[in-house]
């Protein structure tokens, strides 16, 4: 049977872009792509490039008074949103065009529109057009997911909060983790009285609990209005801003009100089912190791899976695809010790088991350390750092690294590699530090705080 493509692939995000890519410019396959909104997924257009760039700019309030205390003569009146966004919305079409210029250049055709499964071998586009494709690649990725109560259609999320005409003065950030979290800060950051409901005990959860204390405890520090065990019940429009009534009785009016309670597949409508493609309970298309459905033409990668939900998984997802079925390369994702950082201030760097993980697994020692780090120490700061180690009391191993302070995702790049690499306690002993450093406590812990 002849097809129109080798391969079509359904989402422009950065797993279907790299699997698209590879498998047209390195792999010589005929490659069709089709994204609905704007090419470079979630990640790019209303993720993580643009979160990090909020981050950038609710910190520099922050830099400006430290900078008063180190000698600078200079003024800070305020945050200008208007500005700011005007500079992110071209930063994000220059990013869009960059991912089409790659897909072009490797020979990708690309089609604007959404596309749908119609059977293992043909999918149609938005506007009636069948494709025909030998291998169909689902990277449609996730979407926020939003509770239905009573005023639930007045809330935004993660993907509107970019898109907002003016910053308000007083916000509700719903959720827990580290979405929520992170943009509770950023907000907080930008002048913004900002709070955040969580229905459990502590934010962060799944994240190392002395970690999760620490950082909750510097957010109150810096103003931002942590509520646990609190939820919505009820949400109404009250003049220009919205009416909250949570789970406790109590009532309060904000600007804006946004949910961050988890993201779910978005597959809603793709077809996968009646072209039988076993799915799961959160509507993730299930797949096996090399990313291959229940139909073996079709494939899935990135947050579609629900295996683990980050930028980097996605991009070696779509690549192993690629090579796999297209380079003659049989090969897997690595889903194991994936080092990650989530954007709140303080910043938080992990990698491996948290302490109760660990506990869990067998004897262990746990090496910490709290210290004030230099640079806002002489600024009259409180801050502080928080540094962890866990290792395995048999083997010696540094089981997990987990680091809270000022650019705590560079850091645990580097701390990465050593425990991909089964590293020891040993090991971090025998590295010299790099002095005057925050990172050099990773490897001057000498006697642990703890065994269990």
């Amino acid at each position: 049977m002849t097809f129109d493509y080798d391969l079509f692939v359904i989402g422009g995000g950065s797993g279907g872009v790299r699997a698209a890519r590879v498998a047209a410019g390195d792999h010589g396959a005929k490659v069709g792509l089709a994204e609905e909104f704007r090419m470079g997924g979630t990640c790019v257009i209303r993720g993580c490039v643009p979160k990090k760039l909020m981050v950038f700019a609710s910190e520099y309030g922050g830099m400006a008074e430290d900078a008063q205390a180190y000698g600078w003569d200079l003024e800070v009146k305020g945050f200008d949103w208007t500005r700011f966004h005007a500079g992110l919305e071209k930063e994000l079409d220059r990013l869009e065009g960059a991912y089409r210029n790659t897909l072009r250049n490797a020979g990708v055709q690309t089609f604007d529109q959404r596309a749908t499964v119609v059977d293992p071998h043909t999918v149609a586009l938005a506007d009636g057009t069948r494709i025909t494709a030998k291998h169909i690649l689902i990277a449609v990725g996730g979407r926020p997911f939003v509770p239905e109560f009573e005023g639930s259609e007045h809330v935004i999320t993660s993907n509107e909060i970019f898109h907002m005409k003016a910053l308000p003065k007083k916000a509700l950030i719903v959720g827990g983790g580290y979405i929520a979290s992170e943009f509770a800060c950023i907000l907080n950051g930008m002048g913004v009285d900002t709070h955040q409901y969580y229905r459990g005990n502590q934010i962060l959860r799944g994240f190392d609990d002395e970690c999760r204390n620490h950082i909750a405890t510097h957010m109150q520090a810096h103003g931002v209005h942590i509520h646990t065990g609190r939820d919505i019940v009820r949400l109404e429009k009250d003049g220009e801003g919205l009416l909250a009534t949570a789970t406790d009785g109590s009532t309060d009016r904000f600007d804006i009100v946004m949910y961050a309670t988890g993201r779910v597949p978005n597959t809603e409508g793709l077809g996968l089912a009646d072209a039988g493609v076993k799915m799961g309970l959160k509507g993730e298309v299930v797949v096996d190791d090399y990313s291959q459905t229940s139909v073996p033409s079709i494939f899935a990668v990135g947050d579609v899976t629900d295996r683990i939900a980050l930028t980097p998984i996605a991009i070696r997802e779509g690549h192993a695809f690629a090579d796999t079925v297209f380079g003659g390369q049989k090969r897997t994702a690595d889903w194991e010790l994936v080092p990650s950082a989530v954007f709140t201030q303080p910043e938080f760097g992990t990698v491996g088991l948290s302490e109760e993980e660990a506990a869990a697994k067998g004897a262990i020692e746990v090496y910490t350390t709290a210290f004030r780090p230099m640079q806002t120490l002489f600024a009259g700061r409180q801050d502080r750092v928080f540094m962890k180690l866990v290792v395995s009391a048999q083997t010696r191993v540094v089981l997990g690294c987990h680091i809270v302070a000022p650019h705590a995702g560079e850091m645990i790049q580097l701390a990465g590699v050593a425990v991909k690499m089964g590293a020891t306690k040993e090991d971090f002993d025998r590295t010299v530090a790099v002095h005057p450093s925050m990172s050099e406590e990773l490897v001057t812990l000498r006697k642990p705080t703890r065994k269990t």
